[in-house]
């Protein structure tokens, strides 16, 4: 089906076919209902990060944290308030380095925090360190326009 994008549900991980001309920021899923976009980053497992970085088609924003991290902790705000900003257009995840060890071993994870920005199933950026919201949605927006 050409005119669509596929979006993954941040609840049920289920793909879902948005077409182009309507507003993704409305969208619901076709499985479980829940609205594809709430304004708030979503807290995923190995399996749902690899889902929503493979299998969507809009651009996918990754905090890797931990819960022991004081810069982690501080940043916290700031990303969730990028969410609300980037939302439809970016998905925001936060994956858990503590509790997905082979996700950061996987991703080369050296530092925590640290962001990374994948878009067609591929990193095109990444950085280290506390960054506050209106530096999170300038450099993802610099980023992706660098890479289009």
């Amino acid at each position: 089906m050409s005119g669509s994008r596929q979006i993954v549900c941040p609840q049920c991980a289920g793909i879902n076919r948005v077409p182009n001309d309507k507003p993704a920021g409305a969208a619901r899923c076709g499985k479980c209902s829940t609205p594809l976009f709430s304004g708030k980053p979503v807290e995923v497992n190995a399996e749902a990060f690899d889902r929503h970085v493979q299998r969507g088609d809009i651009p996918v924003l990754v905090d890797v944290w931990a819960p022991w991290c004081g810069p982690c902790r501080m940043m916290a705000p700031a990303f969730e308030a990028a969410a609300a900003e980037l939302e439809p257009g970016v998905r925001l995840l936060k994956v858990n380095s503590e509790a997905e060890p082979a996700v950061s071993a996987r991703l080369g994870i050296r530092s925590i925090p640290t962001l990374l920005l994948f878009a067609g199933g591929r990193e095109i950026a990444r950085v280290s360190g506390a960054m506050a919201a209106s530096q999170i949605v300038s450099w993802t927006r610099g980023r992706l326009a660098s890479a289009a």
